[in-house]
């Protein structure tokens, strides 16, 4: 064979095995460069539920399904739009899984301190969570820090479980707190609002209902404890801590808010209920529906700040501290100055002797003494008489 000829045949192989190696069609599939998972997976924000658990349709519009502002103190109604428009509350939900363990623990039928065990079924569930196990054992109090701020699915269905045996048991006592509180369009079939599955109903509720469950919350004042945490380490303990971060970007954002809590899921939209104080006065603002996160925490903004701004003008203006004039003495207390309570005491103290008594006495006293030298007297005359 020709020597050109085994020089082309070199370089065809060449180029043939250069083509193989960097075509995936025949090398097959390149290596992977990804790190290994952590042993905890990442936080899965209540904002961007799965796509396999999102209903295809949706109830939200702009700016909102419907919306409401309440004086926190007295239940006035200081704004509302289609206030009673029926909604689906997603994990706002939570709010009422979070009010039934809070009046458990004023009936000191469980504690703060009492340790909850995992079960199968709650390590199971999706959503935002904090990745429970069987057989951990955690706090009511951590819990609900879970609950809250993370709104962690997995945590609800721990505390309800732990509290009333099965959720359904559960449910039912948030549907008759719900009665009790006068929420007549309110109706739950989750303790944790998660979109519901294939032949479950979805929690429906309305602004108005809302914000009566708010006001009720706020008379337990452990609610704002939890309700204000934007931040807060779950499993502070083990090797990898979950850092737990909340939903509700108006705390720090907006002055004097302190709560509540978020909920959205795809057909529900973006739900906000928030509270907020100044001067003493507060406020809650419910926004349900809305088609963007950003629209709605803007409108609960706007709504803060109106209802705020409303009570504090109501409030009485400040009293004027009036100037005091300076005390003056009398002409009496100018002339005969007053004696000090000492000598006043001592003066109390002194015998008073009548004029006429202190005579005689004088007198008595005076007729001994010249009784005496007259004694006196007659002894030296007998004394030099007898000498004599």
């Amino acid at each position: 064979m020709p020597r050109y000829a085994v020089s082309i045949a070199s370089a065809l192989i060449i180029v043939m095995l250069s083509l193989w190696q960097h075509n995936p069609v025949y090398a097959g599939k390149p290596k992977s460069h990804k790190t290994p998972p952590a042993t905890l997976p990442q936080t899965v924000d209540e904002e961007t539920q799965p796509a396999a658990q999102q209903p295809k349709t949706s109830i939200a519009k702009t700016p909102y399904c419907g919306a409401i502002l309440i004086d926190a103190a007295t239940g006035k109604v200081l704004f509302e739009d289609n206030a009673d428009g029926q909604a689906y509350p997603a994990s706002i939900s939570k709010l009422m899984t979070l009010l039934i363990i809070l009046e458990a623990i004023q009936a000191h039928n469980i504690s703060l301190q009492d340790m909850v065990k995992v079960t199968a079924a709650a390590s199971k569930i999706g959503g935002s969570q904090v990745f429970l196990k069987e057989h951990e054992e955690f706090s009511v109090d951590e819990l609900l820090y879970a609950l809250i701020v993370q709104s962690a699915n997995d945590a609800a269905v721990a505390l309800a479980l732990h509290i009333a045996g099965t959720t359904d048991a559960f449910v039912e006592m948030m549907n008759q707190k719900a009665r009790a509180l006068g929420m007549q369009n309110t109706v739950f079939h989750s303790v944790h609002g998660l979109p519901p599955g294939k032949g479950q109903e979805p929690d429906v509720t309305t602004p108005r209902d809302i914000a009566k469950l708010c006001r009720e919350l706020l008379k337990y004042p452990d609610t704002l404890r939890y309700t204000a945490t934007r931040e807060r380490t779950f499993r502070a303990d083990s090797p990898q801590p979950f850092i737990m971060r909340t939903h509700n970007h108006l705390l720090g954002s907006f002055e004097g808010c302190d709560g509540f809590k978020t909920g959205y899921y795809r057909a529900a939209g973006y739900s906000i209920a928030a509270t907020a104080t100044k001067r003493g006065v507060r406020v809650i603002a419910v926004v349900m529906g809305s088609v963007d996160r950003k629209q709605r925490d803007s409108k609960a903004r706007e709504l803060l700040a109106r209802g705020l701004a409303e009570l504090v003008r109501q409030l009485p203006p400040p009293q004027p501290i009036k100037a005091v004039a300076p005390i003056r003495p009398t002409p009496e207390e100018t002339a005969t100055p007053k004696a000090s309570s000492d000598n006043q005491t001592k003066h109390d103290d002194m015998v008073h002797i009548p004029k006429q008594t202190l005579v005689r006495l004088l007198l008595v006293g005076a007729g001994i003494v010249v009784v005496l030298l007259v004694v006196s007297l007659l002894k030296n005359i007998k004394r030099k008489s007898s000498t004599l």
